[in-house]
């Protein structure tokens, strides 16, 4: 589009209203120029930046008017509310600008990955405070029409072919990668600080006892594990509980680092750690676990995975599965869904009912652990702003600040309630032999 159509289209919209005040609402934008970051043609460089001054004024509002300044490429500011602004964010070129303005869930993460746009403060709390914002505020960010983003941005599938590639993309990164900011039994779901101070180690260990207590294991029982990770729980649970596992999982690496381990623990005649999806499982057990793997198997495999826990539990048998969730339904982040998790979709209670009411299991316990995401994920954060070199060298610095945008906004969106963590705990019906009191649980 011209810049003389894009003017007239602008003074159309902008007719009687104070300059710098009017702000483009949702599934009505303005008409977009090229993207480019040449100057503009001769005689509308000016009108040209008072139209993003102006964007840049109806962004800040979008998000509800955090105190957040934005610096356009020439060094000029816009702040939105009257505090004195927590943040700057800094656009380094005017192409940059524009990507956000069109498609920001997705184009922020990208340019920032690619060092086009800077965060001058503290990323996670200025990530908290734009979703704590954007919860109050209603409004549109995009300029672009939801109904081409969502064709643009189409999620991942959940097939067994398609997880398989989803899973690779995220867990096979490498083990050594990992081991940079993990703790030393790699356990890449939410920890349990039962205390402010304890330590990743302490609370990593804490969260596993915790999970195995709500379960009531008793030695010499059969347990399923779902998506076994690097296989620090079902190690634990043959060790020190005296159970015997099969674990499951489609990370052909973390299956091996899991044998591996295994067989250096003296384990592997209890545990067996087994190539194959979800759906796929078959035998008789006393518990299933399942921690932080729903959230890779999609709404619409739900009651394929609830039919795989009634195929498999014995009467008498229950379970606890762990997931990250949500309050209102909403898609993922198109940017993580693409560079980060691909396929993954936290889901809503309501939604995860769907596990549990076609097979008429009983709902024994509920618990939201979030806030102890948020102070697991601050941890992670830390370690691998520690270990940033490093990544670098193992891939690029692209890598590095995907990563940190991805750990710090997971922080973020836990303390700000945009993400839950659920473990709910679930028995076959009728089964009386469970605990009376949640008093066993805190020892």
């Amino acid at each position: 589009m011209s810049p003389s159509v894009l003017r007239q289209a602008v003074r159309q919209r902008t007719a009687g209203q104070p300059s710098g005040e009017s702000v483009p609402e949702a599934g009505n934008p303005v008409p977009l120029p090229a993207v480019s970051d040449t100057a503009p043609v001769a005689g509308s460089k000016g009108r040209s930046r008072s139209v993003e001054r102006w964007l840049a004024h109806g962004l800040i509002r979008a998000l509800g008017n955090p105190p957040v300044r934005i610096v356009l490429w020439g060094g000029e500011e816009i702040s939105g509310s009257d505090a004195a602004p927590a943040v700057s964010v800094r656009f380094l070129d005017r192409a940059a600008f524009w990507k956000v303005l069109l498609d920001p869930n997705f184009q922020f993460g990208e340019t920032y990955s690619d060092g086009r746009v800077e965060v001058e403060g503290d990323l996670t709390a200025f990530l908290e405070m734009t979703y704590r914002a954007r919860a109050a505020s209603p409004r549109s960010l995009s300029l672009a029409p939801a109904i081409l983003l969502h064709k643009v941005h189409r999620a991942r599938t959940n097939s067994p072919t398609g997880s398989r590639a989803n899973i690779h993309n995220h867990y096979d990164l490498g083990d050594d990668f990992y081991k940079l900011w993990l703790d030393p039994q790699m356990v890449y779901s939410g920890a349990y600080f039962s205390a402010p101070e304890a330590t990743l180690e302490e609370a990593q260990r804490a969260k596993l006892d915790y999970v195995c207590r709500k379960m009531w294991l008793k030695p010499g029982e059969s347990v399923v594990e779902v998506g076994g990770g690097w296989g620090g729980l079902a190690l634990l649970l043959a060790r020190d509980y005296g159970v015997r596992v099969q674990s499951f999982n489609i990370s052909k690496r973390q299956l091996d680092y899991a044998r591996r381990s295994a067989k250096a623990q003296g384990l592997d005649g209890q545990v067996e750690f087994i190539e194959d999806d979800y759906r796929n499982i078959t035998g008789q057990f006393d518990a299933l676990v399942s921690l932080g793997m729903l959230e890779h198997v999609g709404a619409a495999h739900y009651r394929e995975f609830g039919r795989m826990m009634d195929r498999c539990l014995r009467p008498g048998g229950r379970g606890l599965i762990q997931s990250i969730g949500q309050d209102e339904q909403s898609q993922t982040n198109s940017w993580i869904e693409r560079r980060i998790f691909p396929g993954a979709y936290p889901p809503t209670l309501r939604q995860m009912m769907d596990l549990f009411e076609p097979s008429s299991f009983s709902i024994l316990d509920v618990e939201n652990l979030r806030l102890h995401y948020a102070a697991t994920l601050r941890h992670w954060l830390d370690r691998f702003e520690a270990a940033a070199e490093k990544v670098a060298a193992m891939f690029d610095r692209r890598f590095v600040r995907m990563w940190r945008l991805y750990l710090a906004g997971s922080c973020a969106a836990f303390r700000a309630g945009s993400l839950q963590l659920f473990q709910v705990v679930f028995a076959r019906p009728g089964v009386n032999e469970i605990p009376r009191t949640r008093g066993r649980l805190y020892v």
